[in-house]
């Protein structure tokens, strides 16, 4: 088990009452990815200790145990997993080792010691066929609508879900989609302006429409529900829908780039493992909860330009 020691990032004393301007003890897992690089900023009046996946691989059960005893977080908050969803339709084994008995072990856990978990979990959990209103047109995807994941990823994911809940009272499943961020890891916005430096003409696919969310906006909401006294499932997105072509050309505008873009259909992609065709999430129960409704997604999007400029600069 890795030590916590000297991961300690100091904030106001910590309270036992947890809410809403007070202070907490945070265990942040994954935190060498791009959510947890804006988690731990929207925690800086927190005392946190944040491991990476070197410092603590979630699939341990023996590292989870030991580890949560020592920390005594009042939250955890579970970014880790395993999300290249062809890597596991490939390899269904690790798939559930990480993103269904990790987070079992973490709400195990974390009911020793009397500590919430919030899991961040995805729209996978969907069979990606839109649901209709009344009239018949699609409509954005609910907490009570039916699961039916296609993928050993969204499978994975919809176990570890399940296996929070049954377990543990004090906890809250926050499912997003289409994250991207300027923390560790890739994400579709650094592929798109990576394509765009080689040059050359690029196709993306324009039948699958999403909630495109960004990490920056996603991680104070984390926070929020962290320290809330209720226990569920909500989904927290950005506003406004788009498909990845349109994200594409977003991406491109903002950035000022000309690009020579084509629109797909996703039929022209090989993938092992399918794509949601419809990943549009309603955010009105974490709305009508309190939680801060998010930005529309462009806004976030040229922000999160902004900061991989700034970055990239520095680097320079």
């Amino acid at each position: 088990m890795a030590t916590a020691e000297g991961r300690w990032r100091l904030g106001t004393p910590w309270h036992r009452t947890v809410g809403e301007g007070l202070s907490v003890r945070v265990l942040v897992t994954g935190a060498g990815g791009q959510l947890a690089h804006d988690l731990l900023a929207a925690c800086r009046d927190d005392e946190v200790v944040a491991l990476t996946r070197a410092d603590l691989d979630i699939a341990d059960e023996a590292a989870v145990v030991a580890t949560v005893r020592q920390v005594a977080p009042e939250v955890v908050i579970n970014t880790a997993a395993w999300t290249d969803v062809d890597g596991c339709e490939s390899d269904p084994d690790r798939a559930h080792a990480v993103n269904a008995l990790g987070p079992w072990w973490l709400a195990r856990a974390c009911r020793d010691v009397d500590a919430r978990l919030v899991h961040v979990s995805t729209d996978y959990v969907f069979d990606g066929e839109a649901p209709r209103d009344g009239t018949g047109a699609p409509r954005p995807w609910i907490e009570t609508d039916p699961v039916a994941p296609r993928s050993v990823y969204g499978a994975s994911k919809l176990a570890g879900e399940r296996l929070v809940a049954q377990t543990l009272a004090e906890h809250v499943i926050v499912r997003t989609a289409w994250l991207a961020g300027g923390g560790g890891g890739n994400n579709f916005v650094r592929t798109m302006l990576r394509v765009a430096r080689e040059g050359g003409a690029l196709q993306v696919v324009d039948d699958q429409i999403g909630s495109p969310t960004f990490t920056a906006d996603l991680a104070p909401a984390l926070r929020h529900l962290a320290v809330a006294r209720r226990s569920g499932t909500y989904h927290v997105v950005n506003a406004g829908q788009a498909s990845w072509f349109d994200l594409a050309s977003a991406t491109f505008e903002l950035a000022g780039l000309e690009v020579d873009l084509a629109a797909q259909p996703s039929t022209a992609l090989d993938r092992p493992a399918p794509r949601p065709a419809w990943s549009v999430l309603d955010t009105r129960h974490a709305r009508l909860s309190g939680v801060p409704a998010l930005p529309q997604w462009r806004d976030g999007l040229a922000r999160l330009l902004a900061e991989l400029a700034d970055a990239g600069r520095a680097e320079g």
